[in-house]
């Protein structure tokens, strides 16, 4: 089998290429300066069997123009260029499979949000996701296709992770804003079974949520993170705080949908990590 990965250096990419190299799979790596260039596209992708794309720039600084543009350019053109290489392509050297990234982002906050019932979202985020899924809506017809709308992603590399543990280790952590708000989260290994799951099961196919099957909100989280680590954590960043520091980007904190891997779930995928305690646990061993 052959895999075209792009965003190949990013944490999840990382992950899946380790583990798809022990399975001896032959492996493609989308550099960024290809992404731009159909021509180069369709000759890398000619021949393959599954194409990925995890290729973006990251969404967690500061939202200036110069920001907003790249996290929107990186994720959109690239995309599109990856469909129109494939659409190009003669349908016997076509791959079979587009696997796509995408985010819980695109949902409005605050309500449950499942991939048949949802509402989505207006704001900068939410019209970065949308732009994000929208070339894959001009793929070829013979061409499966899977979306995963990802929450987010807890690894022992995480960076959230790295930079959450000193300070609970520490006794310094503590919730964000009201605590009550939404935190949908999934571990990097269920999202990289998941990318697998979809790949050699032929009847995967649409959007799927990414998420682990338990609702939790941010303070539940805290003190789940608190407990992993044997510490306190009495501690609130105050929701101005965050603001003052952040701008817009503080929303990326302080609000989020309720989601459900409703489809993942129907289908029969097995998450490792389904809550947040063995979630924890497995990254924060003692």
């Amino acid at each position: 089998m052959k895999v075209v990965i792009s965003g190949s250096n990013g944490y999840i990419a990382s992950k899946l290429i380790a583990e798809l190299e022990t399975k001896n799979i032959e492996i493609v790596r989308l550099k960024r300066e290809f992404l731009v260039d159909v021509d180069q596209l369709i000759s890398l992708i000619s021949g393959s069997d599954v194409v990925i794309n995890l290729a973006g720039a990251p969404i967690f600084t500061r939202w200036t123009a110069k920001n907003r543009n790249e996290i929107l350019v990186s994720r959109v053109q690239s995309t599109k260029n990856i469909v129109e290489a494939i659409n190009t392509l003669a349908p016997q050297y076509r791959p079979k499979l587009l696997i796509s990234a995408s985010a819980i982002g695109i949902y409005e906050p605050n309500h449950i949000q499942t991939e048949e019932n949802n509402t989505l979202a207006k704001d900068f985020v939410a019209t970065v996701v949308k732009s994000w899924e929208q070339p894959t809506e001009n793929l070829s017809a013979n061409v499966r296709k899977v979306i995963f709308r990802i929450g987010l992603v807890l690894g022992k590399n995480a960076k959230t992770i790295q930079n959450l543990l000193p300070l609970f280790r520490l006794g310094l952590g503590g919730k964000l804003g009201s605590g009550k708000q939404p935190f949908p989260f999934i571990h990097i290994d269920d999202v990289t079974e998941a990318i697998l799951w979809s790949i050699s099961n032929p009847k995967a196919n649409g959007v799927y949520n990414l998420v682990a099957p338990q609702s939790i909100n941010n303070t539940q989280f805290t003190k789940a993170f608190a407990k992993a680590v044997n510490q306190p954590a009495f501690f609130t960043v105050p929701a101005f705080a965050l603001k003052a520091i952040l701008g817009e980007t503080s929303s990326l904190l302080l609000q989020s949908a309720q989601v459900y891997p409703e489809r993942l779930i129907n289908q029969g995928f097995t998450f490792n990590y389904p809550d947040i305690e063995s979630c924890l646990s497995q990254i924060i061993k003692k």
